[in-house]
């Protein structure tokens, strides 16, 4: 039987530790080559070791796979650019960009600071678009000469982007900006064959492990396991997945679920007159969905403090 991803090229960012780590084993598996991408620091993003990128590319090795370890710091030019070349270089093509690498500064708005805004939006964001711009370069010229491309990049977003969670909003607007980014890169990369998508993971990783209720059986904690989110990632990276793009995906131990995105809702006739707006407001939010909860669901979400 055929793997799903035989012969293809695979980058994955993050891949050291936790859901990228998953992330490169499930690629594996299922005949992809990888490029092991880790920066190896700490959750905050300071620090760097390259040893669980290398292990990672070892654990690929013994089950017969291909692999190198790659220690560029996505979130800058030059590093991703060396990234999407080392891909190449080694195995010729370039099939699969997965970008998961991030970190976390959590803090609530009136306390953050300006490098905790600026650290989580480079690391997650810019960290996003630097590898997907390289890549998309290399496919838009494999296509000007007239080669077949089959590309796919799978990026992550969060629920706390697309439905929001306390004391992230750095966090929490790069992910955001991360679903927005898959919708709009997917439709312009269309014509060179080239499918964007987003998986939204809930996991019990580093990242994660201090936040919310820690799991307290076994059935919890396996319900939690970033293994849970690989296989959807893993799909997305296949010939099978050629027909979904702009999408994005919700997945855990719990569910596997589409997120469906803004849509217009309640509307009016322009007003002019500002004084006049009151109750033509509150008709409008009076038939309007509430925004949806962390589980993403209606009618969790708090209302306003007025």
């Amino acid at each position: 039987m055929a793997k799903l991803c035989e012969g293809r090229v695979a980058v994955v960012t993050g891949a050291g530790r936790g859901i990228g780590r998953e992330h490169a084993l499930s690629l594996a598996s299922q005949g992809a080559k990888v490029v092991v991408n880790d920066l190896g620091g700490n959750v905050d993003g300071s620090g760097g070791d390259l040893s669980p990128a290398d292990q990672v590319v070892a654990e690929i090795k013994a089950m017969g796979g291909e692999a190198v370890s790659n220690g560029d710091d996505i979130s800058s030019w030059e590093g991703s650019q060396r990234l999407i070349n080392t891909a190449v270089e080694s195995f010729g093509d370039l099939n699969i960009v997965v970008n998961n690498a991030g970190i976390l500064r959590d803090r609530m708005l009136t306390n953050m600071t300006e490098e905790e805004w600026d650290a989580v939006i480079k690391v997650h964001l810019k960290g996003t678009f630097g590898p997907s711009r390289w890549a998309a370069a290399y496919w838009r010229e494999q296509a000007k000469a007239g080669k077949p491309t089959s590309g796919r990049i799978i990026n992550t977003t969060s629920v706390s982007g697309i439905y929001g969670n306390l004391g992230q909003t750095n966090y929490g607007a790069a992910k955001a900006g991360i679903a927005s980014f898959t919708i709009i890169a997917a439709l312009e990369l269309a014509r060179f064959n080239v499918t964007v998508n987003a998986v939204a993971p809930v996991a019990l990783t580093r990242m994660t492990e201090g936040l919310g209720n820690a799991p307290e059986t076994d059935e919890e904690r396996e319900m939690r396991s970033p293994r849970w989110i690989a296989p959807i990632v893993t799909w997305l990276a296949s010939d099978e997945a050629a027909g979904v793009t702009g999408r994005i995906f919700e997945a855990s131990g719990q569910t596997l679920a589409i997120a469906e995105g803004w849509h217009r809702g309640p509307s009016h006739a322009p007003v002019e007159d500002p004084t006049t707006l009151g109750p033509i407001v509150a008709e409008l939010l009076k038939n309007a969905r509430p925004n949806a909860g962390m589980n993403g669901q209606d009618g969790t979400w708090p209302q306003s403090p007025r």
